[in-house]
């Protein structure tokens, strides 16, 4: 399913998810809370299916969602591993598998590291300063955990 990222309903949810509540979106956009709580509540089942579908789509059984935060904590049935799907502002859906990878060998290593501390930026966490990607993922996704 396709996320309209440049879509209001997605702003908002963003806001929210930020921790603006839903009366401050309505007056930064001068329109109604209940307006703002009826697109919340269209992207909130946007999100819950999208979620949902990129982890059938890819073999993952779910072990917990979040939809106002956009996150998916799951499993991967093929790869035996555990699996993090989540919404970004800046990177829309994304899928991370657990791994122990050697980053500093890995070609895609600088995207991985703005990836994570990007996101973690976005979800308010403060992190480790480190240039482990794995280290990092870790520890990311430990915080993510318990914001569920």
């Amino acid at each position: 399913m396709f996320l309209p990222t440049g879509e209001k309903q997605f702003e908002f949810w963003i806001l929210r998810r930020s921790g603006l509540p839903n009366i401050n979106i309505a007056h930064s956009f001068n329109i109604s809370r209940q307006a703002v709580s009826r697109a919340l509540i269209k992207m909130d089942n946007r999100i819950e299916k999208t979620l949902l579908e990129m982890a059938q789509a890819n073999q993952i059984e779910v072990e917990n969602l979040n939809i106002e935060r956009g996150i998916l904590f799951g499993h991967s049935v093929p790869l035996n591993v555990n699996v993090l799907i989540f919404i970004s502002e800046k990177y829309g859906m994304q899928v991370w598998y657990e791994h122990e990878g050697d980053c500093g060998e890995c070609n895609r290593y600088k995207e991985c590291m703005e990836l994570l501390w990007d996101f973690a930026d976005e979800m308010q966490i403060k992190l480790k300063q480190t240039d482990d990607p794995t280290k990092l993922a870790e520890e990311l996704f430990e915080k993510l955990r318990g914001l569920l």
